[in-house]
């Protein structure tokens, strides 16, 4: 079984996402985040960092992690109870965790974003949504039905998206920010979209839908976040010669 250096890896990873060059949330802890002996020979990659996808990687025999939302967005002490359990299970098994957030959201060819519209089978893109200094989304001029894009959406991300039919029939000024934009819509369509792509968003959006004359297809937080994480560690396989494995943990959500 091919072995690598984790320190090597980690930094390949922060220089190829720019860990160190993305603003992000103030707890998202780009990067390593759990250290192991210092080898890897099987990654796993999932969307969350949690103690089920932790037991999934020890029963898939990874020694990294890698996960989109990772372990620290909220205090992390004290370390009681399920908190114990799970720094216990990494310690134990020898587990490294990397997580890339925002810099992963950003990528222009392994992120989020960038792989959603590749499996949708636009190429001719366009930076979107600006966000911490980084336009984090993509957006694209095309022509389909809004129930074809529907069907389209439904097929790659391997759910039902729910519509807010705000928008004309036709979708020709489409914009895509992965995971959880439904809040910003009034932002997404400043940019003159008639069609936002986007994971999740809250009730009072539909109205705002209607008001500002666009569609808006949520797929779901977690559906619309396993791309970025499958990618990257695809890419690492290769790289290294490593064995990797995607743990799927849907939410529903």
């Amino acid at each position: 079984m091919a072995k690598t250096s984790l320190a090597t890896l980690v930094r390949y990873c922060d220089r190829l996402l720019r860990t160190d060059k993305i603003e992000d949330w103030e707890r998202a802890a780009n990067g390593l985040q759990v250290e192991n002996r210092g080898h890897v020979t099987r990654l796993a990659a999932a969307v969350d960092g949690s103690l089920a996808t932790i037991r999934m990687a020890i029963a898939a025999q990874a020694d990294l992690l890698l996960v989109h939302h990772g372990l620290f967005w909220n205090p992390g002490h004290p370390w009681t109870g399920k908190r114990y359990e799970m720094l216990r299970l990494l310690l134990d098994h020898d587990l490294a965790v990397y997580s890339s957030h925002l810099p992963l959201d950003v990528h222009p060819r392994l992120g989020n974003n960038a792989q959603l519209c590749a499996k949708l089978g636009w190429r001719d893109l366009k930076p979107f949504f600006p966000f911490k200094g980084e336009h984090v989304g993509l957006r694209t001029r095309t022509r389909i039905a809004r129930a074809e894009l529907g069907r389209r959406l439904a097929l790659v991300l391997g759910t039902e998206p729910l519509v807010l039919p705000g928008g004309p029939a036709v979708c020709q000024r489409i914009g895509v920010v992965t995971g959880g934009a439904g809040d910003q819509l009034k932002l997404a369509a400043s940019e003159g979209i008639d069609t936002f792509v986007t994971g999740e968003g809250p009730h009072w959006s539909y109205a705002l839908a209607e008001e500002l004359g666009v569609n808006v297809f949520y797929g779901g937080h977690y559906a619309t976040e396993t791309f970025g994480v499958k990618a990257l560690a695809e890419h690492l396989a290769r790289k290294f010669g490593v064995e990797w494995v995607f743990l799927d943990r849907p939410t529903g959500l």
